[in-house]
C-alpha cells in the first residue's frame, strides 16, 4: 500500500465521491492502494464533518442523498417501522413520570407512541412537543395541558420547524425530555437527518432537567447526518438492546443510567 498523507487521502476521498456519487470502502481501496481500514476511519471522521453520509461498506456524497420526504425518511414510513419495540420502550419510559410532571416530546414516531400509552394513563401532566401529530393526540385528555412549539411547518412534515417558539422553554421548568434518534454512536451521540428539526433538538436538551433517549437496537452504532446531543447531555437511555464495550464503559463513566426492556 502507497503512504499517503492524511489530507491527501481525504483530498482523494472526496474527489472520488464528487464523481461517482457513492463509493465502496474496497473500491477506494483499490484505487488509492490505501488499507481498508484506514479508509473506513478517514470515511468515519469525514461522516462527522459533514462531508458524506456511511453506508453499509461504504459512503454516499450527502448533495446524492434523497430528500428527507422520500418514502424511507418519511413520519408515516418511520411510524410503520418497529412499533412493537417502540411501544416497548414507551411504556418503559412512562414509568418515569409523576403526578404533575412538565415534559418534552420530540416529534418522532416514538415520542408518538409514548403519548399514546400517556393518553390511556390518568396522570396530570404538562406536555410541550413540536409534534403535530403528538400534539393531536392528547388534546382531548382531560388532565394534559398540551403546548405546540411554533415553527415552521414544511411540506410532508410531521414536526414544527425551526427555533421561532422555543423561547418558551425559558418560561417553564421542563422535568424530561424524551426523545428518539435516527442514530446513535459512541462519538457522534443522538444525531438525525432532518437538520432543521437537530436545530430545534439542540435548543430543547439545553432547557431540560433530564434528556432519556429512547433507541431501538436498529439505531445503536448508526450514525446519521447531525449531531443534537452528545453522550454527556443524555440522563437515561432506554434500549432493547444489551449494551456492550467501549459505549457501555462511556456511558457509564458519564452516568447515563442504562434502561434495558429486552
Amino acid at each position: 500500500m502507497n503512504k499517503m498523507f492524511m489530507t491527501e487521502r481525504r483530498d482523494s476521498i472526496m474527489t472520488a465521491l464528487k464523481d461517482k456519487k457513492r463509493i465502496t470502502v474496497k473500491e477506494l481501496s483499490t484505487e488509492l492502494k490505501v488499507s481498508e481500514a484506514t479508509l473506513r476511519a478517514d470515511l468515519n471522521e469525514l461522516e462527522k464533518l459533514g462531508k458524506l453520509e456511511r453506508t453499509h461498506g461504504g459512503a454516499i456524497l450527502l448533495e446524492d442523498l434523497p430528500p428527507v420526504s422520500e418514502v424511507e425518511t418519511s413520519f408515516v414510513y418511520r411510524q410503520a417501522q418497529n412499533t412493537e419495540e417502540k411501544t416497548l420502550l414507551a411504556e418503559e419510559a412512562s414509568k418515569l413520570l409523576s403526578d404533575g410532571d412538565c415534559i418534552l416530546l420530540d416529534a418522532s414516531s416514538t415520542a408518538l407512541e409514548l403519548a399514546k400509552i400517556l393518553n390511556k394513563m390518568s396522570l396530570r401532566l404538562t406536555v410541550v412537543t413540536s409534534g403535530i401529530y403528538t400534539a393531536l393526540e392528547l388534546r382531548d385528555h382531560d388532565s394534559i395541558t398540551v403546548i405546540l412549539l411554533g415553527g415552521v411547518l414544511r411540506k410532508n412534515s410531521s414536526s414544527l420547524e425551526g427555533v421561532l417558539g422555543v423561547s418558551i422553554l425559558d418560561q417553564i421548568n421542563v422535568d424530561y425530555f424524551f426523545t428518539s434518534a435516527n442514530g446513535f454512536s459512541l462519538h457522534a451521540g443522538l444525531t438525525d437527518f432532518n437538520v432543521y428539526e437537530v436545530e430545534l433538538k439542540k435548543k430543547m436538551v439545553e432547557k431540560v432537567h433530564k434528556v432519556v433517549a429512547l433507541i431501538d437496537a436498529t439505531k445503536i452504532g448508526k450514525t446519521s447526518i447531525s449531531t443534537f446531543a452528545e453522550i454527556r447531555n443524555i440522563s437515561s437511555i432506554i434500549t432493547n438492546k444489551d449494551i456492550t464495550g467501549e459505549l457501555k464503559t462511556v456511558l457509564e463513566r458519564e452516568k447515563v443510567d442504562i434502561i434495558n426492556v429486552k
